[in-house]
């Protein structure tokens, strides 16, 4: 396999005046290095990427990088809604030593297929690093078609896609259309299991901020052809893949790295921390899950 099975797409952490806490992204970087992540995106929307400066970002790409880049593979996430800067920071991030780029679809413009497709073949044309299409619908008003994704699989640094449409027809559509050499990664932790059984190789996580090496054990457990102990991994993880996302993310998995004592800081306008009925939730999660006692 060409690329990571396990992505971890990484939240920022802040200091409590809600400026970028590098030393703290550099120590995250480390955790999820050393608990089941093979790759890492940083500054995607976990990571609170819309509300980010170009600077911060590439500072943050060029500290991860340095931290963990020579164990784990780094990727940035420079997709925006503008093409041309999306390239302008892209070009950057290749400067910055990463291996490969996420490209969210464009959001609140709603283009065409045909826009989307000039959209991507634009920027690829624009680099050399390898790029993963980020199809999440639900966040953008904009859903990148299977048809368009192989339109799109003749450009030869198109590499990956990234699917977090939670349309499992549109998934088996997208596999049986694509060439072996696209990765499908899934998008959603909770749909990893069903979105391997169809074709997916990975899965681009946030729930491996907290359980990386029981979600990498059961993708090995799956490939290895023991799908009984995979799914009672995913039986055991269901739980936490959804309560975790009881509010939008990354507010849930951040609140929960703060409740185990990481300190990563709260959240720049217009997200707002958890309120106390959903950081009860969290709590249980953690301890049910026993990473809280």
């Amino acid at each position: 396999m060409p690329f990571p099975r396990l992505f971890t797409a990484m939240i920022t952490p802040y200091k409590e005046n809600l400026e970028v806490n590098y030393e703290a992204a550099a120590r995250l970087a480390e955790h999820l290095s050393e608990n089941g992540s093979d790759g890492i995106v940083v500054c995607g929307t976990t990571g609170e990427a819309p509300v980010l400066s170009m600077d911060e970002k590439l500072e943050l790409f060029s500290v991860v990088q340095k931290k963990v880049g020579h164990k784990v593979e780094v990727w940035a996430g420079t997709g925006t809604n503008n093409t041309d800067l999306t390239i302008e920071l892209s070009k950057k991030a290749q400067e910055c030593g990463v291996k490969g780029l996420l490209l969210v679809t464009p959001y609140y413009n709603k283009p065409s297929q045909n826009g989307l497709y000039e959209h991507y073949k634009k920027i690829a044309d624009s680099l050399s690093l390898p790029i993963m299409l980020y199809n999440v619908p639900g966040r953008t008003s904009c859903n990148l078609q299977p048809q368009t994704v192989k339109r799109l699989s003749a450009i030869e640094n198109i590499a990956a896609v990234k699917e977090a449409s939670g349309d499992m027809d549109q998934v088996s559509l997208l596999a049986s259309l694509l060439p072996e050499r696209i990765a499908i990664y899934s998008g959603d932790d909770s749909m990893t299991l069903p979105m391997l059984a169809i074709g997916a190789q990975g899965v681009v996580s946030v729930v491996s901020h907290l359980a990386g090496p029981d979600i990498l054990k059961m993708m090995k457990c799956f490939f290895a052809g023991d799908v009984k102990e995979a799914r009672n991994l995913h039986n055991k993880l269901f739980p936490l893949f959804k309560g975790l996302f009881i509010t939008s993310n990354p507010i849930p998995v951040k609140e929960a790295m703060n409740m185990l004592g990481y300190e990563f800081g709260g959240f720049r306008l217009p997200l707002y921390p958890a309120t106390e009925e959903e950081k009860s939730q969290i709590r249980k999660n953690l301890r049910d899950y026993g990473l809280l006692k």
